[in-house]
């Protein structure tokens, strides 16, 4: 597959044969979904807590006697049917991450590299590097490229100055080649 390299300035520079291993792949909706649940699942912070009736504080004595008051019988004011009691199934925290294999996760991202390729989402920039770090000159280059939300993935260490400037533009990422 052949895609051309383009400049910021929406030029033509070169053209580029794109690896079929790569972005020839046919579409896996079942891979793409067990990549992503597993992203999701691993940016869970799993902090959520509540308190259980043996931490909610309290007394431990019995509210009344057990017989002769005509109410029913009761162990404690924590027990969780009383107002200010404890949560009987309380929440704990939790780590919410699961692992994957290589294989699939790599074979996730090549399905999705093939998708945006396919579909004509995919663009190749020579140089991804700005003067300046103003976010307004970037973003006029974009919209002249016809782009809304992108995902500039770069060396190893992005042009600091690009990345300055697109950190302010919505739905515009800047990742080292390693993310």
């Amino acid at each position: 597959m052949k895609l051309d390299v383009i400049s910021l300035d929406n030029q033509t520079v070169d053209s580029i044969e794109l690896d079929d291993a790569v972005f020839g792949l046919e579409p896996r909706p079942d891979i793409l979904h067990r990549v992503v649940h597993w992203q999701l699942a691993r940016r869970r912070a799993g902090t959520h807590k509540t308190k259980t009736r043996g931490e909610v504080s309290g007394t431990g004595a019995k509210p009344h006697r057990q017989k002769g008051t005509g109410f029913a019988r009761q162990g404690s004011r924590r027990a969780p049917h009383f107002r200010g009691g404890g949560h009987p199934f309380a929440r704990q925290p939790r780590d919410y991450s699961y692992s994957l294999p290589k294989k699939i996760r790599r074979l996730g991202l090549k399905t999705a590299l093939s998708d945006k390729a396919r579909e004509g989402k995919l663009m190749v920039l020579d140089t991804a590097s700005a003067e300046s770090a103003k976010t307004r000159a970037l973003n006029e280059r974009l919209q002249a490229l016809g782009v809304r939300d992108a995902l500039v993935v770069d060396a190893p260490e992005p042009d600091a100055n690009f990345r300055k400037a697109a950190r302010n533009i919505p739905d515009v990422d800047v990742l080292p080649q390693e993310g």
